[in-house]
């Protein structure tokens, strides 16, 4: 079984140095929650954002949710042979079991997200751990999964083909993908990383590069 991890996912909460903002209070109060309790979304938030620490990688959970349906709706997923993690911007890991069906509507998504962080972990009506949000770095993740190889894809990395790239993930092996919309892996992330691959001159969504990897590493274990 391979991991795959988001790392540095644009997935959290709002903080609480903006939950006085006047565009997070008017949107929380649409929702009908507590500003700490939703998603910090940029769609929403952006003048709440602008300037804030690390602003190209926060607010965009959106991009988060289509990696994840990219993942969790393939043979790879279903048959067990993937086991996925969010790690957060903000150093917390979501883990997902067996045959988790995430919402294809964003708006659903962000519910089952905000309910995750306020509740820790979202069972099954069998009581089947769906869900589970800790506190916990990438590079403990990482030394917890033990994985043979760590290979990861970025702009920065030496170039290959998806296909070249699938015949070398080894079935132990963690690859990693930025959960963000713009920038490079963080230092503490790429210092992890074993093999550093780019797929192409341009910089393409991280949900089309998922998409296109796995069903290349799909091809080297059911054709």
């Amino acid at each position: 079984m391979i991991s795959l991890i988001l790392s540095e996912s644009a997935l959290e909460l709002v903080p609480s140095e903006l939950k006085h903002h006047p565009s997070v209070v008017s949107h929380a109060r649409r929702l009908g929650k507590n500003p700490s309790e939703i998603l910090l979304d940029n769609s929403w938030h952006f003048a709440a954002m602008k300037g804030m620490d690390n602003e190209m990688k926060r607010g965009r959970p959106d991009l988060v949710h289509f990696s994840i349906l990219e993942s969790t709706t393939i043979p790879l997923y279903f048959q067990n042979k993937m086991k996925l993690f969010v790690h957060t911007v903000d150093d917390k890991i979501i883990s997902f079991g067996e045959n988790v069906n995430i919402p294809k509507s964003y708006h659903r998504f962000a519910g089952v997200m905000e309910k995750l962080y306020k509740e820790k972990k979202i069972t099954s009506n069998n009581d089947d751990v769906l869900l589970k949000i800790e506190d916990k770095t990438f590079s403990e993740l990482v030394d917890e999964i033990n994985p043979s190889k760590i290979i990861g894809f970025s702009t920065n990395g030496n170039k290959n083909t998806y296909e070249k790239i699938a015949t070398v993930i080894a079935d132990n092996a963690c690859i990693v993908f930025g959960g963000f919309q713009k920038g490079h892996f963080s230092g503490l992330v790429e210092d992890k990383i074993t093999n550093l691959y780019s797929v192409g001159d341009e910089s393409f969504e991280g949900h089309v590069v998922i998409a296109r990897m796995l069903y290349e590493y799909e091809k080297t274990i059911f054709m």
